[in-house]
């Protein structure tokens, strides 16, 4: 794998490809906020895990540019939670498979996820959500590439 430099264009390495992927997010402070139809979410201080995928135009590439930045309107139920937490890390997987849906079933298993909020990001599927908290950071991998932002921005693969 290769690191993405702080001075490069780093979102044009991701591919424009279909694919799945996941967001680490991080809330340093509790709240609650109201996530369109799907209710309200109530943030504890901690880490969150977000699994979707990106199969539309703009694949990876149009869909993690999406969650760098802040939604003006939200879509998507991740684009109100986006609003009170920061992106910590991503992983990807260029794949026209769903694997979304593995990778809830494996978050959810690991020591100490909780589901904050039924149905969150899932309102099209059978999964009970696709969003995970952990109190403390978690430390398992999903077995793709994964990218860490540091507190510039810049992103590096590992």
């Amino acid at each position: 794998m290769s690191a993405f430099r702080p001075s490069s264009p780093s979102i044009e390495l991701i591919p424009a490809l279909p694919g799945s992927y996941a967001l680490l997010l991080h809330a340093a402070h509790e709240q609650l906020i109201e996530v369109g139809a799907c209710g309200t979410l109530h943030i504890l201080p901690g880490w969150y895990i977000y699994v979707g995928s990106a199969l539309g135009p703009g694949g990876l590439r149009g869909r993690i540019n999406h969650h760098l930045r802040l939604a003006s309107r939200p879509h998507w139920h991740i684009d109100y939670l986006r609003r009170a937490t920061e992106l910590a890390a991503i992983w990807f997987e260029p794949s026209p498979a769903r694997l979304e849906h593995l990778w809830a079933q494996s978050v959810a298993a690991q020591p100490g996820a909780q589901l904050p909020l039924p149905r969150f990001g899932a309102s099209d599927c059978a999964c009970a959500a696709h969003l995970f908290f952990f109190s403390a950071s978690p430390t398992f991998s999903l077995g793709c590439c994964k990218v860490i932002l540091d507190c510039c921005g810049a992103m590096v693969v590992l």
